[in-house]
């Protein structure tokens, strides 16, 4: 049975813009699971190892999805480089979630899917908004943090806020690109204006879906200690650390390998297994 890889998938969001998705998946004739992966800050939906690890979701038995943001900086035309620096000024958590809640209305929608199946797995500022959105949508039955932000206030502080405010923007370099990313004001007052919405530590509490958290311990750009906060959290979450593990478990951009780096790939079956044990 061969696998099936649609890319590039076009979505229409009114209420930001279109954006693409990527759908992989095996006919069996059955109605599958749908894990829709959600990336992170300066990520993208081919960034990396994502490719290979969509593969493996397909091959296990799942409709695996995942998408670029569409104010995440790529373009419906070059999906693998930021060359719209100025829709990432303008993204902020509204954003995010109205993308998302579109990916999922589309997806639920395919004929190959199980609609009462859904997972979301989330990689680091991803890991905040797909837990916002489980708590939200109780299409959602499973939950799956990787790496995860324990709260989405990671906003410059003080006289640097100031500064913001003052000048409109501020930039940040992205270290691989070297490109000077734009962070316009707008996205500080969307979080201002949605503060209680915004609450991962509320959202975590209030979560009614099965939920998995997966850190690395030497994570660089998030610390464990928040992963072991958000299991504190939910009750009836489970916790697994990979020893020695960092911020993209092994992988980086660009992945010219044909197998996932080990720590991904010990996260993959994880995340498989605790899948199919919850959804039976």
């Amino acid at each position: 049975m061969n696998l099936i890889n649609q890319k590039n998938i076009r979505l229409e969001n009114k209420e930001t813009k279109t954006f693409l998705a990527d759908a992989f998946y095996k006919d069996n004739g059955q109605k599958l699971p749908l894990v829709i992966f959600v990336h992170g800050y300066k990520g993208y939906k081919d960034w990396g190892a994502w490719n290979l690890m969509a593969e493996k979701f397909a091959e296990a038995g799942f409709f695996f999805v995942k998408f670029n943001f569409s104010h995440n900086g790529t373009t419906v035309e070059d999906p693998h480089n930021f060359g719209d620096l100025e829709a990432f000024g303008h993204n902020n958590y509204s954003k995010e979630l109205s993308d998302l809640g579109v990916v999922i209305d589309h997806f639920s929608r395919d004929p190959h899917v199980d609609n009462e199946k859904i997972v979301l797995i989330g990689h680091s500022r991803g890991g905040g908004i797909s837990i916002i959105k489980t708590c939200e949508d109780e299409r959602i039955n499973g939950l799956i943090t990787l790496a995860s932000v324990d709260t989405l206030d990671r906003f410059p502080k003080g006289e640097a806020l100031s500064d913001w405010k003052n000048n409109g923007v501020y930039y940040a370099l992205n270290g691989r690109t070297k490109q000077q990313m734009p962070h316009y004001y707008q996205f500080y007052e969307d979080y201002e204006n949605n503060i209680h919405r915004f609450d991962v530590e509320r959202a975590t509490e209030m979560a009614k879906a099965y939920m998995l958290i997966i850190h690395g311990t030497e994570d660089e750009a998030v610390e464990v200690k928040q992963a072991e906060h958000l299991h504190l959290l939910h009750p009836n979450s489970e916790l697994f650390l990979i020893e020695k593990a960092n911020h993209t478990f092994g992988a980086k951009e660009p992945w010219t390998d044909t197998v996932l780096p080990q720590d991904l790939d010990s996260v993959t079956e994880k995340c498989i297994d605790f899948i199919k044990e919850k959804l039976k």
